[in-house]
C-alpha cells in the first residue's frame, strides 16, 4: 500500500518545465529532466546541485545509466516532500528487447552468456506473449540493481559473483504493446506502475519465449501526466541558470 506521503498533491506551480524557471528556487522547484544515457540518475542530482547552489535535491525514481528520458529532480522544500507522490504515478516507457541472447544483468551491462536461435518465433507470437504480461503480478528484481538485501545493495553482491533470493514484488502492468519487430529486436511499449523493473520484462520475455532476452534500450517517455517532451536537458537547464536571470 502507498505510504499516505504518496497521496499528497502536486501542486503545478512548484514544476518549472521549459522554458520557465522559478523566480526563487529556494522556495521549491520541481524540474523535469531528459537524462541522457551513460549517466546515473544521482549524476543528474549532483548536477542540478551544483547548478541551483543547494544542497537538498532529489529525483523521484531511478533510470539504470544506459537507459535515457524522463526523470523528476526536486530542489528544495516543499518540492522534495512530493517525492513519494510523484514516485507512485504511472511510468510510461519505450523499450527495445534482443531475443535469443541472455545477459545477467538483463540488459547491455554484461556480456552475453547464453544464445539460443529465436528465428522460429512468428510475429503473433512474439505479440501474444508481450501482451500476456498485462496486469497485476509479482517480479523478481535483477542481481543488478539498487534493491537491499541484508543491508547491501544487490548489484554489488552482483559484482562479487554472489546470487542471492529476491523476494518478488507486486508491480502492475497496465499496457504492453509491440510495436515493432526488426529480426530479433523487439520494440515496445510499456506503461507500468512503480518498481517495475523493464529488465527484468525482457527477461521474463524471452523465458517465455523459450529462447532468453535482454534489454537493448530503454527510454522512459512519461511519469504521470508529465512527459519527456517538456523536460529540460541539462546543457539547456545549465545554460539559463547561468544567465544573469536565470537565478
Amino acid at each position: 500500500m502507498p505510504p499516505a506521503s504518496a497521496h499528497r498533491t502536486i501542486d503545478p506551480d512548484l514544476v518549472f518545465e521549459p522554458p520557465h524557471l522559478p523566480d526563487d528556487i529556494s522556495a521549491g522547484a520541481v524540474f523535469p529532466i531528459d537524462k541522457s544515457a551513460g549517466r546515473t540518475s544521482f549524476d543528474v542530482v549532483r548536477d542540478v546541485r551544483r547548478l541551483t547552489d543547494h544542497k537538498k535535491v532529489g529525483h523521484a525514481g531511478t533510470l539504470d545509466p544506459l537507459a535515457t528520458g524522463l526523470l523528476i529532480v526536486l530542489v528544495a522544500r516543499p518540492a522534495t516532500r512530493l517525492q513519494d507522490a510523484f514516485m507512485f504515478l504511472q511510468k510510461t516507457y519505450t523499450a527495445t528487447i534482443r531475443l535469443g541472447e541472455s545477459t545477467p544483468s538483463y540488459d547491455t551491462e554484461t556480456d552475453v552468456v547464453e544464445t539460443h536461435d529465436p528465428s522460429h518465433l512468428t510475429d503473433d507470437r512474439i505479440r501474444e506473449a508481450v501482451l500476456s504480461f498485462v496486469g497485476d503480478s509479482e517480479q523478481v528484481p535483477p542481481m543488478y540493481s539498487a534493491v537491499k538485501i541484508d543491508g547491501e545493495k544487490l548489484y554489488k553482491k552482483a559484482r562479487r559473483g554472489e546470487d542471492v533470493d529476491r523476494p518478488p514484488r507486486p508491480i502492475t502492468i497496465y499496457d504492453a504493446t509491440v510495436t515493432g519487430i526488426r529480426g530479433a529486436d523487439v520494440d515496445v511499449h510499456i506503461e507500468c506502475s512503480k518498481g517495475t523493473y523493464i529488465r527484468s520484462l525482457a527477461r521474463d520475455l524471452g523465458a517465455a519465449l523459450g529462447v532468453g532476452a535482454h534489454l537493448t534500450a530503454l527510454r522512459r517517455t512519461a511519469i504521470g501526466s508529465y512527459t519527456v517532451e517538456n523536460a529540460w536537458t541539462l546543457d539547456r537547464l545549465r545554460e539559463v541558470l547561468s544567465e544573469p536571470s536565470g537565478r
